[in-house]
């Protein structure tokens, strides 16, 4: 059981002011925390016990006990939960570190809040599915993208549009035998939004992929997969997040290709031998 100290920083700067008191003094001091009561915590960080309650209920635990069974298993792992940012005029191997340790870092935490009883819910929907739409826009339309093919690469019925327009008038179409995968980090795309309305309304199977925390897009979906990455200012292209996001997709794809191995196979084989002949 892990992923306490992941969840506590990516929720970090929405909590409320009593909650965030008591958050930062658990990431401060989180050997402390494992050993502590609420009662103990309270006295320690200057908050209540009732807001240290409303803090579980945020971070998604069940209550404190949870909680505590969560970060005991970070530090169990030892792992360092650090993000690193690019500076003025880094050398070419400091950048090559900083990005590519930022990129495994968020897989690293997204697989430790990724539950795997919703993932399942997802590919057993994918799986029923007569057809999957893709959604997202800007940084995560390239994620729809890349799923589209690689679900149509196993002769899945799959579309992605790059046109916002086009994506809400296909989801207007929508059937019950229909899934859509709805992306957006932030959750609060508009445009997502409204594909996932309207594909609900169709009564179209709903499954969104966004970052870890309350938000739109994951509150309305039937099933809310969710990511972690510590997004800056200088990452406002979705580096890290967008490889976090790629990840579930690759993770949603290979469960699809897994239920029917050998058919996915021979569509793969098929494919890769087409496309050699035009090369």
């Amino acid at each position: 059981m892990k992923g306490g100290l992941v969840r506590l920083r990516a929720l970090l700067d929405d909590l409320t002011p009593s909650e965030r008191k008591i958050g930062a003094y658990i990431l401060e001091h989180p050997q402390e925390t494992v050993q502590s009561s609420v009662a103990q915590l309270s006295e320690r960080s200057g908050g209540s016990p009732a807001a240290i309650i409303r803090l579980c209920k945020s971070l998604g635990v069940t209550g404190f006990q949870e909680l505590k069974l969560k970060i005991a298993g970070d530090l169990q792992t030892n792992e360092q939960f650090q993000y690193t940012e690019i500076r003025p005029k880094d050398s070419i191997e400091s950048i090559i570190q900083h990005v590519s340790t930022n990129n495994i870092q968020s897989i690293k935490d997204t697989v430790h809040i990724l539950e795997p009883r919703l993932v399942d819910q997802a590919v057993n929907m994918l799986n029923g599915a007569n057809r999957i739409f893709f959604y997202g826009v800007g940084a995560s339309n390239l994620i729809a993208l890349d799923a589209h093919y690689k679900f149509m690469r196993i002769n899945r019925t799959s579309f992605s549009f790059a046109d916002p327009h086009m994506q809400i008038s296909s989801a207007t179409t929508l059937r019950e035998d229909d899934v859509v995968v709805c992306i957006s980090y932030s959750g609060e795309t508009s445009n997502v939004i409204s594909c996932l309305k309207h594909a609900r309304e169709g009564g179209a199977g709903t499954i969104s992929i966004t970052k870890w925390g309350s938000n739109t897009l994951s509150s309305l979906a039937d099933v809310p997969l969710m990511i972690t990455s510590m997004e800056s200012d200088i990452r406002s292209g979705a580096t890290s997040s967008r490889i976090a996001q790629l990840n579930v997709i690759d993770i949603l794809y290979l469960a699809i290709a897994s239920r029917d191995y050998n058919q996915s196979v021979q569509y793969l084989e098929k494919s890769r031998q087409a496309i050699q002949e035009h090369k």
